[in-house]
């Protein structure tokens, strides 16, 4: 559809949109519907993959559900139901969009894919959001769309001279492909841990990060989890860019993290400061030979459709309110969910019903 037919296209008029289908688009869904929200005629769901499971449906196949953080159930349907007697060695990437499937049945949520949507701009008293089916305009919007669009690779001196293989974790695969290449792999969070130790069972490996990893030897608590959500939310409340939770957190010590240490392929090193044609170098002088540099440095925000509502502060990102920081300051009718504080399988389940609990009274519609 052109530009110009969208611009003549009588735009189909909702209350709500919400545009992701991945935990936190589906979370919010049920709570619109669970307080009186119309399916079709009062909120739709727009999602951009081609079938249910957010990001998960993505993810490398050696990801199991036993080597997950975890999938915190949507509301009203528990995901341990949905897998079957050998659920550890499941692939999420099969398990959960079989979860969200059945939930988006089950619940009978209007979600509408594939749709791109290619921008949200300011109308008067509706936000006019157009995608490549069509044309919406709504009283109010359900941001969901996560980061798995927007991989994030920093740029070194070098980088185009390099001859192997540059990739990030949202293309990772399977390690065997990397047998009998060197591999760097760059990054602290947990996916560059997990596919260290994935990727040095078959090959050799140099592992490099910004900062001096944390491992912590005593179990995850609550306490440790609602600080971490507690510093990222204060982050965004203050217009900042939402911080990594890992770097609040540290990493769990398992028994997989403890065999990787005695085959000796944690010893992390500083970051490099140049890329060569057949390696990388450090400031020292320093050189490894590399023939593959995984690059497993996170994600941003994929928020550039919402560019025209001008949401972003001077600190760089979008200041925030609300009871759980959902709601954008400068525009009151938009709410971001899993963004921030609510990132997590938990946190975008709870940060769903505030969305759509404040949203609705700020429009005053539903029960």
């Amino acid at each position: 559809m052109s530009t110009d037919d969208l611009a003549a296209q009588q735009p189909q008029l909702v209350d709500v949109v919400v545009i992701g289908a991945g935990q936190a688009g589906l979370s919010a869904a049920y709570y619109l519907r669970k307080f009186g929200i119309e399916p079709e005629s009062g909120f739709v769901v727009l999602d951009h993959a081609s079938g249910p499971g957010g990001a998960w449906q993505f993810r490398w196949p050696s990801l199991t559900l036993s080597t997950v953080n975890g999938v915190h159930d949507l509301p009203e349907m528990s995901f341990a139901e949905t897998t079957g007697t050998d659920a550890e060695q499941v692939p999420a990437s099969v398990a959960v969009p079989h979860y969200f499937e059945l939930y988006e049945k089950q619940f009978e949520l209007p979600v509408h894919r594939p749709v791109h949507t290619r921008v949200v701009c300011p109308r008067e008293e509706r936000l006019r959001i157009e995608t490549d089916h069509g044309v919406f305009a709504a009283r109010g919007l359900i941001n969901a769309t996560g980061t798995w669009e927007r991989p994030f690779i920093p740029h070194y001196p070098g980088a185009g001279s390099f001859r192997g293989r540059q990739f990030h974790t949202k293309d990772y695969r399977t390690a065997a492909e990397f047998e009998g290449k060197h591999v760097v792999v760059v990054g602290g969070g947990i996916s560059a841990v997990q596919l260290l130790d994935e990727i040095s069972r078959v090959t050799t490996t140099t592992w490099v990060t910004r900062r001096e990893p944390e491992f912590r030897d005593e179990p995850f608590t609550p306490d440790i989890g609602r600080a971490a959500v507690a510093m990222v939310e204060d982050r965004v409340r203050r217009g900042l860019p939402p911080g990594s939770v890992v770097s609040v957190t540290g990493h769990p010590v398992t028994p997989a993290i403890r065999a990787a240490r005695e085959r000796g392929v944690m010893n992390r090193l500083p970051m490099f400061s140049e890329i060569l044609p057949n390696g990388v170098k450090w400031a020292d002088g320093t050189v490894v030979d590399a023939d593959v540099i995984l690059w497993c440095t996170g994600f941003r925000s994929s928020l550039d459709h919402l560019a025209p509502l001008h949401l972003r502060g001077p600190g760089g990102g979008i200041p925030m309110t609300g009871r759980l920081a959902t709601q954008v300051e400068a525009d009151p009718r938009v709410h971001l969910v899993g963004y921030g504080p609510s990132s997590s399988t938990i946190g975008a389940n709870r940060a769903g019903q505030a969305a759509a609990r404040e949203l609705t009274s700020y429009l005053g519609i539903g029960e």
